[in-house]
């Protein structure tokens, strides 16, 4: 039987500490979590004043893509939980660790294998779960991508097996664009395995983020728990807006949830899952999932009684949790506009001054034009409503040059 876990003091020897790996803005949010239960919190990323590292008791800054390199700061710092929160990783390097007894990854190493690689988790998916996914074919040269696109059909969608937030991915028209398509998809790859995923289109009337969370209940059996659908938008395979809950046919839900439990219970372990699906009146297909919070999620610090990070950190360690909705709400993203470090920000007063809305920057050091540097967070009595001040607060704040 599981049990929760007794919670040390940090920076003593009764200290529960907690690698991660990988602590950009949704990091950030879960070692705030972790913290406040008091919880020792090592903070891992590929830059240095990555935003985790401005909150957690200690900063590393390795490339995780190094196996040796991270089995080493593992040993050095020997936490009791290892929990990625990104993709790009030495995911076999953690398996090893893991079957060794040497680690307990969060949720799984397995789960880190699949989902850092998209033939894995589409694999696991269509072929060993038989859920609904879009048409697929996986390629290794620009001849394989060429068969395998005219296969689906177009337009079709190419990204990299290693990717996250839309990099190297590429809608594709015709057959004269399939060469592009694998140019950029070798450019926006995380870890260059020289492999991509062709994808047809699938009609469908809209996409959302089902966060699933795996805990322990009384009796120390783990408990499958789903929180309100999240709508969003992408643009450019990168989440700008989202909201929860969204209106969805009941039979299209159930099915929904129906996936995302196949999909978690496979993957095992303890914790949150972002289950992205498409939906067309009850129809549902499975398309990715993330073994962590999802970045469309971030809507939930202001719409439940348990954010995603908090669903996340107390799941983790054995704890009960709460996926209660408190009100509908929306996030719509900041976007840094400019390239360049050491970026400021006007306008916040006129942002929290939109109704019912909170603003958070992640102090990211370096700005791009198209990098997330902060999301608004707005309530309301209905979506709509929220989704109009979340976008207008976002609008008001001013990434500047300061000379």
């Amino acid at each position: 039987m599981n049990t929760p876990r007794t919670l040390g003091t940090p920076l003593s020897p009764t200290a529960t500490k907690v690698m991660l790996l990988g602590s950009g803005e949704l990091g950030k949010e879960v070692i705030i979590a972790l913290q406040r239960l008091g919880v020792e919190v090592i903070a891992v990323d590929r830059y240095p004043n990555a935003p985790g590292h401005q909150v957690a008791h200690r900063a590393h800054v390795i490339n995780m893509t190094d196996g040796d390199a991270l089995a080493a700061l593992i040993a050095q710092e020997k936490p009791d939980l290892v929990v990625p929160e990104i993709e790009a990783i030495a995911t076999d390097k953690l398996a090893e660790l893991e079957a060794a007894g040497k680690i307990t990854c969060i949720p799984t190493a397995r789960a880190a294998q699949l989902t850092m690689n998209r033939e894995g988790i589409r694999r696991l998916a269509a072929e060993t779960l038989g859920l609904a996914t879009s048409p697929y074919h996986f390629a290794s040269s620009l001849e394989e991508l060429e068969a395998g696109a005219a296969a689906v059909g177009f337009p079709c969608v190419v990204k990299p097996v290693m990717s996250s937030s839309g990099k190297g991915q590429s809608k594709v028209d015709s057959a004269a664009d399939v060469k592009a398509a694998w140019d950029y998809a070798a450019a926006g790859s995380r870890v260059d395995s020289g492999r991509v995923i062709v994808e047809g289109f699938i009609d469908f009337d809209y996409e959302i983020t089902l966060l699933t969370v795996r805990s322990l209940g009384e009796d120390g059996k783990v408990i499958t728990q789903f929180c309100d659908p999240i709508g969003h938008v992408q643009v450019q395979g990168d989440y700008v807006e989202s909201w929860q809950p969204c209106r969805m046919d009941p039979v299209a839900l159930e099915r929904a949830r129906d996936i995302a439990g196949k999909v978690t219970g496979d993957l095992g372990g303890l914790g949150l899952f972002g289950v992205e699906l498409f939906v067309k009146d009850d129809m549902v297909w499975f398309s990715e999932v993330s073994p962590r919070p999802h970045d469309t999620g971030m809507v939930t610090m202001a719409t439940q009684a348990q954010s995603e990070f908090e669903l996340h950190a107390k799941a983790i360690l054995g704890l009960p949790v709460n996926v209660a909705l408190k009100a509908p709400g929306a996030s719509a993203v900041i976007y840094g506009q400019h390239e360049a470090a050491g970026i400021a920000f006007e306008g916040v007063a006129d942002a929290l001054r939109v109704p019912n809305t909170d603003i958070r920057l992640f102090g990211k050091p370096e700005s791009f034009a198209r990098r997330r540097m902060g999301v608004a967070l707005t309530t309301a009595d209905d979506v709509d409503t929220a989704r109009v001040n979340a976008k207008l607060a976002a609008s008001k704040v001013k990434p500047v040059i300061v000379k």
